[in-house]
């Protein structure tokens, strides 16, 4: 990747590595519907009078159709899904799980978009890191049944997210302002919900830590992150650039387990790096020891 694609990608991964730990505290007091519409409308406040100043909200009316399926699919439904998942399982477990969203990228990719297909050692970097969510499935999720059925959500959560990334790595939304389009799916999502929260506001105030949260998860992990993963996928691509939820997970245990003291098990370890290992692979397509190095070939006698 260019170095553009490289700073892009850390700062998304730090950008959506943290938001599984706030999610994680707003869920405790708030209903997930709520969670969602306050991270987005917070978002929309934020992007919008950017947008409005760059004069580019225009040119979103003539593709809102594709704008409104993909704000649904990225947005509406993806965030909906992350915190009913997580009324289930530690933010730990679900950041982990959204790790699996390159690989359905690939398997997208293997019907709709050949430029996005992987082979070689890329395919095996992904299936090395999905061995990883198989190792975290099988053994810390176990025979629960609420565990279960918030890995469900959390991993439909990814495929929203895998068709979202594919979405956007293709016309028109590629040619759109990323200020404005995140703009308008932030607006579109806190539209969508408005109805749904009026018998799911809390009977009292929400306290600082939640508050606090929120508006970590309009600021940084939507209004800031969005702009900044369009411009990643518009640089690397759909398959490479969602490989960031190889590394976010790094940045959600570490939140989760010191200040969370969610369990930090042998899965967890294992898991991890199988995922770290299938990141780099399937971002590069090299193994770092043999980068560089020339296979020495065998000497050919010759006669004379």
């Amino acid at each position: 990747m260019t170095r553009k694609g490289w700073l892009l990608f850390i700062a998304i991964s730090v950008f959506w590595g943290i938001p599984y730990f706030f999610i994680k505290i707003a869920v405790h007091e708030l209903d997930p519907v709520v969670v969602v519409f306050a991270r987005a409308a917070i978002a929309a406040v934020v992007l919008i009078p950017i947008a409005v100043r760059g004069k580019t909200l225009r040119l979103l009316f003539r593709h809102w159709p594709i704008i409104l399926l993909f704000s649904l699919i990225h947005m509406v439904g993806a965030f909906l899904l992350i915190s009913f998942g997580e009324q289930h399982v530690s933010s730990s477990l679900t950041s982990l799980l959204i790790a699996a969203n390159p690989l359905l990228v690939a398997l997208f990719a293997s019907v709709f978009d050949k430029s996005e297909r992987v082979s070689g050692l890329r395919l095996i970097g992904l299936l090395i890191g999905m061995v990883g969510l198989v190792v975290l499935l099988g053994f810390d999720v176990g025979r629960d049944g609420q565990m279960w059925l918030g890995a469900a959500f959390i991993l439909l959560a990814a495929t929203g997210y895998a068709i979202g990334a594919m979405m956007l790595k293709n016309r028109p939304l590629v040619e759109l302002p990323r200020i404005s389009l995140a703009a308008a799916e932030c607006s579109i999502t806190t539209i969508v919900l408005l109805p749904l929260i009026v018998f799911r506001l809390p009977s009292r105030a929400p306290s600082a830590g939640v508050v606090a949260s929120l508006l970590v998860l309009g600021i940084i992990c939507t209004a800031l992150a969005l702009p900044t993963f369009f411009a990643l996928i518009a640089e690397v691509g759909a398959s490479r650039g969602t490989v960031i939820t190889y590394v976010n997970p790094a940045v959600a245990v570490l939140l989760g387990v010191t200040i969370l003291q969610e369990p930090f098990t042998i899965a967890i370890i294992a898991g991890f790096l199988l995922i770290i290992a299938g990141c780099w692979l399937s971002t590069t397509g090299s193994i770092p020891w043999l980068a560089g190095r020339k296979i020495p070939q065998p000497e050919v006698s010759r006669r004379e």
